[in-house]
């Protein structure tokens, strides 16, 4: 049973305010992730949890600081956005579900994954130096 919205909207804010768009729907989903187009586009597995709030979000922000990053910022919201979440999970091919986690898409192909365990124990500027290594692999 998904969360009050008062209690996630400051959790999902953390992004939007950054400039990620919200996927609230599978068509939302399928608009972003299932183009083929040359774009690139990060999608943040959002959840309620410590770990989203202390690392995943703060992490995602600090990225966002150096010169190279994702053409598309865009974001569902795990145990909230139910079927946004199971179509974006549809694209995140090769993992388990996991939330919070950080998907990178380049050409409409999955070719970056941060899963749960690896933002779990990590600080925030672990996770923006995995993201901007990703960043500069993937986002030229």
């Amino acid at each position: 049973m998904p969360y009050p919205e008062m209690m996630v909207a400051p959790m999902r804010e953390d992004l939007v305010r950054i400039g990620f768009d919200e996927l609230r729907t599978a068509d939302d989903v399928d608009r972003v992730l299932g183009g083929d187009d040359d774009s690139t586009t990060l999608l943040v597995v959002n959840s309620i949890c410590g770990c989203a709030a202390g690392a995943a979000r703060p992490g995602v922000y600090l990225s966002l600081q150096g010169d190279a990053r994702p053409e598309r910022l865009t974001t569902v919201f795990a145990g909230q956005d139910l079927d946004a979440t199971a179509r974006a999970r549809e694209y995140i091919t090769g993992y388990p579900p996991s939330s919070p986690s950080v998907a990178l898409f380049k050409e409409g192909q999955l070719v970056w994954f941060l899963e749960r365990h690896r933002i779990e124990g990590s600080t925030p500027h672990q996770i923006a130096e995995a993201l901007q290594a990703a960043y500069a692999e993937h986002c030229g």
